[in-house]
């Protein structure tokens, strides 16, 4: 019996390869890395200080910045402190942690995403009671509830994650502490764990995903009313950075999680977890400063300020 609780360290064994493609592949991730909190930042900052920007809709990008900074901040650090070290201990505990920061954020841009699309229905089929709607107490109070759902759900997982008999070998074979590789370690049934796991799926994946498809479906069918295709492009382009966020996000999760895993090599498995750790947090902010008019225009001001305050010798 004491040899259940005997794994107290995780050896994470990240990219195995030779010291020049992992020397290649810490300098991408360190520059990503490096991308992605000045894009992330950089958003928030516009969103906090312009004023054209104090609307709902920027107040949720804003929101979506700073999951991904954590999301990012969570994964990032330790998978290039791997890649150095050729392979790489975490403590039980913190392998634990890392997993329960991941799972929130993850379900946290799960229900942003789908409280976007509300905020695009509202916006585009309900214009007129928009701004009764969607105040900015009313956004806040959603944001937080999201926040609040995300934290309380994952942690349920976690803990009974936490709670089961791990007796070795203490090795994964993965980028970070995800839950299957996780429940591979265990010598106990996970058959509580993948029960709730299904369970609040539904709630965190499902519902939401119901929500964004049922939103674009009643945006669809009001956008085609507008008589002027000058109008219908106009209204269409408001949502476009958002459909391509929802569908970059899914359709990565989905590949990861949905489709069988099963004769997929882990190098796959570990590039396939790769892009929604670490490529979707950087691309974010791009989508929505490359295809947004309003952050680009807030952008150029706070730019023409710092010129303008430059002293001239």
């Amino acid at each position: 019996e004491n040899n259940k609780t005997a794994v107290t360290v995780i050896l994470l064994l990240g990219f195995q390869g030779s010291q020049d493609l992992r020397t290649y592949l810490f300098c991408l991730f360190l520059l990503i890395y490096c991308g992605t909190i000045c894009g992330n930042l950089l958003i928030i900052v516009l969103v906090s200080t312009s004023r054209s920007l104090h609307t709902p809709m920027y107040f949720f990008i804003s929101q979506l910045s700073i999951s991904d900074i954590l999301l990012s901040t969570d994964i990032v650090p330790n998978l290039l402190h791997i890649l150095l070290n050729n392979g790489g201990t975490i403590t039980f505990i913190g392998c634990i942690t890392q997993f329960y920061v991941f799972s929130s954020s993850e379900a946290f841009e799960c229900f942003l995403l789908a409280l976007m699309s509300y905020d695009r229905y509202v916006a585009i089929c309900h214009p007129l009671r928009y701004h009764t709607v969607m105040k900015s107490e009313h956004s806040r109070t959603m944001t937080t509830t999201c926040w609040l759902f995300a934290f309380s759900l994952a942690l349920i997982y976690t803990i009974t994650t936490a709670k089961m008999d791990f007796c070795g070998p203490n090795i994964i074979d993965h980028i970070f502490c995800d839950l299957v590789p996780l429940l591979e370690l265990a010598c106990s049934a996970s058959f509580i764990v993948d029960l709730e796991v299904y369970f609040l799926s539904f709630i965190i994946v499902i519902i939401p995903s119901a929500i964004i498809l049922l939103s674009y479906t009643y945006i669809v069918l009001e956008v085609l009313k507008i008589p002027s295709q000058n109008d219908r492009q106009k209204a269409f382009s408001t949502c476009s950075s958002h459909l391509i966020v929802v569908s970059i996000f899914y359709w990565t999760m989905f590949g990861v999680y949905i489709i069988p895993t099963k004769g997929q090599s882990s190098t796959i498995s570990k590039i396939l977890s790769l892009l929604y750790t670490v490529f979707t947090p950087l691309i974010n902010p791009i989508i929505y400063s490359l295809r947004n008019e309003e952050i680009k225009k807030s952008l150029q001001k706070i730019l023409c300020k710092s010129n303008h305050n430059i002293p001239y010798r």
